[in-house]
């Protein structure tokens, strides 16, 4: 197993325990691709120079600068930067690099999916901490709730949800959260759609063309398209064969004829056929409102919540 991202202690109340964290992700992708010159096809390679150096034009070997010379530095006033030491940075008083402080427990419907930032795997640090972790866990699988703490690394303190993990009655996740500004406002996104009424039938239609098309989520039969086709194009160049093209016919936006029509057509039932065709929102039907997935998240107050 892999070395742990993160260790400490998860504190509720007076009670800690250990644990450590993993990365829960990796990138798979086979595609990698360099930066060549067109003209002589060689390789381009980036060096760090003194900003004089790139002032002036003239870059001597002298104005590359080494890795181990190079120290994060704020700029406090044009031109003008401090220089902060890593031993600085390491040493600052934030409780959080070592400890998660749980502050709240909050439903787990109240874990909107666009403030998940990055998932991590949360096992006891050692086998004396797997008691009082599996009591946690169980003690959150039968509340349904989650934990909610602060926890500090990579150069910033994040929000933490700390909740049970699958069905096996053993490990936990625990998944970074995005502060409430760092989310743009919805408003300015969705306060321009218009309202519409809803046609009862063509709800039907739709909640049908739902049922019909639900399934058990399986991420293993999803596969990445664009991956895919890049293979394909190398493998093309490589062995000097025609370059493949998208031959896909491109969908052009436009206002639906009839919605009726297309709901019956991607139903593919014939009972479907013998709903009355009314024409979309010229009912007198008040619309529905409040349909959605997942509740709104961003309220645009500018203030965060506390964590």
């Amino acid at each position: 197993m892999a070395r742990p991202y993160w260790s400490g202690q998860v504190q509720i109340s007076l009670v800690s325990f250990g644990v450590s964290l993993y990365v829960a992700t990796e990138a798979k992708s086979g595609i990698t691709f360099h930066q060549i010159s067109r003209s002589t096809g060689e390789r381009v390679r980036h060096q760090k120079v003194l900003q004089s150096a790139v002032d002036s034009g003239n870059t001597e070997p002298g104005d590359v600068v080494g890795k181990d010379e190079i120290v994060k530095g704020y700029e406090y006033s044009k031109g003008q930067y401090v220089i902060i030491e890593p031993s600085e940075l390491d040493n600052l008083r934030v409780p959080s690099k070592h400890t998660i402080a749980v502050s709240q427990f909050i439903e787990q419907s109240e874990l909107n999916p666009e403030y998940v930032e990055k998932p991590y795997f949360v096992v006891p640090e050692n086998d004396a901490q797997t008691e009082a972790f599996a009591v946690v866990r169980q003690a959150l699988v039968k509340s349904g709730k989650v934990a909610i703490g602060k926890i500090a690394f990579s150069g910033r303190e994040h929000i933490f949800a700390l909740t049970p993990a699958g069905t096996e009655g053993r490990g936990m996740m625990g998944y970074t959260l995005r502060y409430q500004n760092e989310l743009r406002n919805q408003r300015d996104y969705f306060r321009d759609i218009k309202d519409a009424e809803i046609n009862e039938d063509s709800l039907e239609l739709a909640e049908a063309l739902i049922a019909k098309r639900s399934a058990k989520f399986d991420l293993s039969k999803f596969e990445d398209g664009y991956e895919v086709a890049v293979k394909e194009l190398v493998d093309a160049k490589v062995n000097h064969l025609p370059i493949p093209k998208d031959e896909a016919p491109r969908t052009t936006s436009g206002k639906v004829v009839n919605l009726m029509d297309a709901l019956r057509k991607s139903l593919g039932d014939e009972k479907s056929a013998r709903v009355p065709k009314k024409p979309v929102a010229s009912e007198k039907t008040p619309a529905r409102k409040g349909i959605g997935l997942v509740k709104a998240a961003s309220k645009g107050t500018g203030k965060r919540k506390s964590a």
